[in-house]
């Protein structure tokens, strides 16, 4: 039997997947992630999430499950006792499993025992994440109520005082991480579990990564002003109530540098993380996958943060790096191929040597590490939104409700019974967009023309049968994955 390899799930929350080195942005200061592709790994150009928002997002690529599946499409609708997890899968396989960092995954209250041997806590006392934006303190950047500030998400600098580094919740697990490695226990191989927050906003981070950020060099956002033909109402409402459109690009490009720093911040984490295993000689037997749940907009058509139901590149494209144990096959560079969040777990399934009892839609993309040029997949899918009445997915919570509250201009969008918060549905070829909207105009896109989206192209007869073959697509999607059978089968005999 092939000996089991470790695994490293590094999993920064709302990770734009342009923000790279390797993929050719300019401001992007990922060195750690860059020689890691360079030397080792694969890195995913055209990675997707199946939902753009953080539980969802979890939900699907920890079972391998399209959200639609078992109803996993709200942040309140997390995994569930009964269904498949892959740090479940990993624990009752024989590993090690040691989380440390947020969840959004499983409800507290099923508890984390059967998830995981360590649902890791510092040891020591962390400063609070985002400088205390979420809990009542730093609130001076926001500004008043109605001023042009007061849901930008925009913080700014993080005091870390005489400190190298602002000791929040990441830097703690980060560390805790590393000790681990350098201290393992007897119950081997290691899975570790690293969800951690950056670099979610809001927009914080500490001056020295600010100043690592070459401004110029960030490309050019995608301005509202320049969207054409019908795009979701969702985009417009959010817009009118962040109430932004007075900033200059100078202050949009503050809060977008301020961002590549947070990611620099992240990728410097993940880079003593690389240098543990290789100073513990765990390397060579580990697999490592560094991938977020989602992007973000950090300016992008006029918005910050991420929405539940529209999907745009800069929130639905992540980054997805793979680097194999030594003893797999692997091709290092960037990959072209179209892959999908869920392949994470039938990968991890793969190099684990697991043959899951229960049907996934995740594939192995052991193939494509090692070299294949064939074709992984020909579209991806995300899915988001909801019905009308569906008043239980509305995504109300104290979080929200309070206008004095971050997200209350989501959450007022969310909890419309207008076409704001529609269930929408996107399926994505390299060279075209095709979002099926329930109660607004769909949208269709020419990537090649038009990588921006800029302008939907829905009733452009020049496209009719480029729509017709994509709506057929997703007529094959559903009926593909509209349900999983149990692999077990019910008895019929009598007692």
């Amino acid at each position: 039997m092939k000996k089991k390899p470790h695994i490293i799930l590094f999993n920064p929350d709302q990770w734009r997947g342009d923000v790279m080195g390797h993929l050719g942005n300019p401001a992007a200061i990922t060195p750690n992630l860059d020689e890691l592709v360079q030397s080792d790994g694969v890195s995913f150009r055209n990675a997707f999430c199946q939902n753009p928002v953080c539980t969802p997002s979890r939900c699907s690529f920890m079972s391998g499950w399209y959200p639609h599946v078992r109803g996993h499409r709200t942040m309140y609708h997390m995994m569930r006792p009964d269904e498949p997890v892959l740090l479940k899968t990993l624990k009752d396989a024989g590993y090690y499993v040691w989380w440390g960092g947020k969840n959004d995954l499983i409800p507290p209250t099923s508890g984390f025992e059967a998830y995981c041997d360590v649902k890791y806590a510092p040891t020591e006392k962390v400063k609070p994440i985002f400088g205390g934006a979420f809990e009542g303190t730093g609130n001076n950047w926001r500004g008043a109520p109605g001023s042009d500030t007061y849901y930008s998400f925009f913080v700014g600098e993080l005091d870390a005082g005489e400190e190298e580094h602002y000791y929040d919740s990441d830097w703690a697990n980060i560390r805790g991480a590393i000790e681990l490695i350098k201290n393992p226990p007897s119950e081997l191989p290691l899975c570790i579990y690293l969800p951690i927050l950056y670099p979610h906003p809001p927009y914080a981070v500490e001056k020295s990564w600010y100043n690592r950020i070459e401004k110029h060099l960030i490309p050019e956002r995608i301005r509202a002003e320049v969207l054409s033909g019908n795009k979701p109402s969702i985009l417009s409402g959010l817009r009118e109530i962040y109430n932004m459109d007075s900033w200059s690009e100078e202050r949009w490009t503050e809060l977008r540098a301020t961002y590549y720093a947070m990611c620099a911040r992240v990728d410097h984490q993940f880079g003593l993380l690389m240098k543990a295993l290789k100073d513990a000689d765990m390397y060579d037997d580990t697999a490592v996958f560094f991938f977020s749940d989602h992007g973000d907009f950090t300016g992008d058509y006029g918005l910050v943060e991420k929405n539940q139901n529209t999907f745009e590149d800069c929130l639905t494209r992540v980054p997805f790096i793979v680097k194999p144990p030594a003893s797999e096959a692997v091709k290092p560079r960037v990959s072209d191929a179209l892959v999908e969040l869920i392949d994470m777990t039938a990968t991890v399934h793969h190099y684990a040597g697991i043959t899951p009892d229960y049907t996934l839609f995740g594939k192995t993309l052991a193939p494509l590490i090692g070299g294949d040029t064939q074709t992984h997949r020909d579209a991806v899918f995300c899915e988001g939104g909801r019905l009308h009445g569906e008043k239980h997915c509305n995504e109300s919570a104290p979080a929200n409700e309070d206008p004095s509250t971050l997200y209350w201009p989501r959450g007022q969008m969310q909890r419309s019974e207008g076409p704001e918060h529609t269930k929408a549905t996107m399926v994505r070829t390299h060279k075209y967009k095709y979002v099926r909207r329930f109660y607004e105009t769909d949208e269709l896109y020419d990537l090649e023309q038009d990588p921006s989206e800029t302008q939907n192209r829905i009733d452009d007869p020049a496209l009719a049968t480029v729509l017709s073959e994509l709506k057929e697509k997703l007529l094959d999607f559903y009926q593909e994955t509209c349900d999983v059978v149990p692999h077990v089968r019910d008895s019929r005999e009598k007692k």
